[in-house]
C-alpha cells in the first residue's frame, strides 16, 4: 500500500433496514462523490451478488442480519472473499464485540449512531490501509472472545461449513452426504479444524464456535 489513499469506486452495503440502507448509501455518495453503491438485505443475497461482476472494492456490513447470527456473517464473508475490505456498521457497539469483529477480519468498525464525519474518517483510514475503530477502543487489548473469533477466522470456507454442521450435531457420514464429499475428507477437515482452533476434540471446537457466536450479542457489564 502506498502513502496515497485508495479511492473506493464501488461499494456493497449489506443491511436489512431499508431506511438506514438508503441513508448510508446517500452518505457514501456525499463523501466519495461518484462511488457506485449496490445493496443487499441479507448475507445470502450479498454472496450471490459477489458472484458476478463488477466486484465492489469495499463492503459495509451490518451484523444483525436475518440469515446469520453474531459474527457469522463477517466470518463467512471473509472466508469467501478475503481480499475485500469490510467496514462493519452496527448498532451493537460494545467494546468486546468491536474487538472480536476486528479479530474476525473487519478492516474497521463504525457504530450506527456515529455521524457523517466518522464514516468519512473510516473511509480515509481504510483507503490508506489502516484500520478504523471508535475512539477509546484498543484493538490490541486482550479479550478471550476475540481470540476465539481470530482462530475461527483461519478456517477455509469448507472448514467453516463443516464446523457449522458439527454445531448442528451432524455425524461425519451425514456431513459427507450433505456436502457430497468422502467421509475420509470430512475427517481430514475436522482434524484441520481442531488444529487451527487449538483444541483436542470436536466438542471443544463446537464450544469455541458457540462461544464466539454467543458473546457477539452479550453486552459487557
Amino acid at each position: 500500500m502506498t502513502a496515497s489513499a485508495q479511492t473506493f469506486a464501488h461499494a456493497l452495503i449489506i443491511e436489512d433496514h431499508p431506511l438506514f440502507c438508503d441513508a448510508l448509501a446517500l452518505t457514501l455518495r456525499g463523501i466519495a462523490g461518484n462511488i457506485a453503491v449496490d445493496t443487499a438485505h441479507s448475507l445470502g443475497a450479498a454472496l450471490t451478488r459477489l458472484e458476478r461482476a463488477p466486484q465492489p472494492d469495499l463492503v459495509l456490513l451490518d451484523l444483525d442480519l436475518p440469515d446469520v447470527d453474531g459474527l457469522d456473517g463477517l466470518l463467512r464473508l471473509r472466508a469467501t472473499h478475503p481480499e475485500l475490505p469490510v467496514l462493519v456498521v452496527s448498532s451493537m457497539a460494545e467494546p468486546r464485540l468491536i474487538r472480536a469483529a476486528l479479530a474476525a477480519g473487519a478492516a474497521g468498525f463504525v457504530p450506527k449512531h456515529a455521524g457523517r464525519d466518522s464514516v468519512r474518517a473510516a473511509l480515509d483510514a481504510l483507503g490508506h490501509g489502516r484500520t478504523w475503530l471508535p475512539e477509546g477502543i484498543a484493538a490490541d487489548e486482550a479479550d478471550a472472545s476475540a481470540d476465539s473469533v481470530a482462530r475461527l477466522a483461519q478456517l477455509t470456507r469448507q472448514q467453516a461449513r463443516i464446523l457449522e454442521l458439527l454445531c448442528q450435531g451432524r455425524l461425519n457420514k451425514q456431513i459427507a452426504w450433505e456436502l457430497s464429499i468422502a467421509e475420509t475428507t470430512v475427517k481430514a477437515h475436522v482434524t484441520a479444524i481442531m488444529r487451527k482452533l487449538g483444541v483436542q476434540s470436536r466438542t471443544q471446537a463446537v464450544l469455541i464456535a458457540q462461544q464466539a457466536r454467543f458473546t457477539s450479542f452479550v453486552p459487557e457489564g
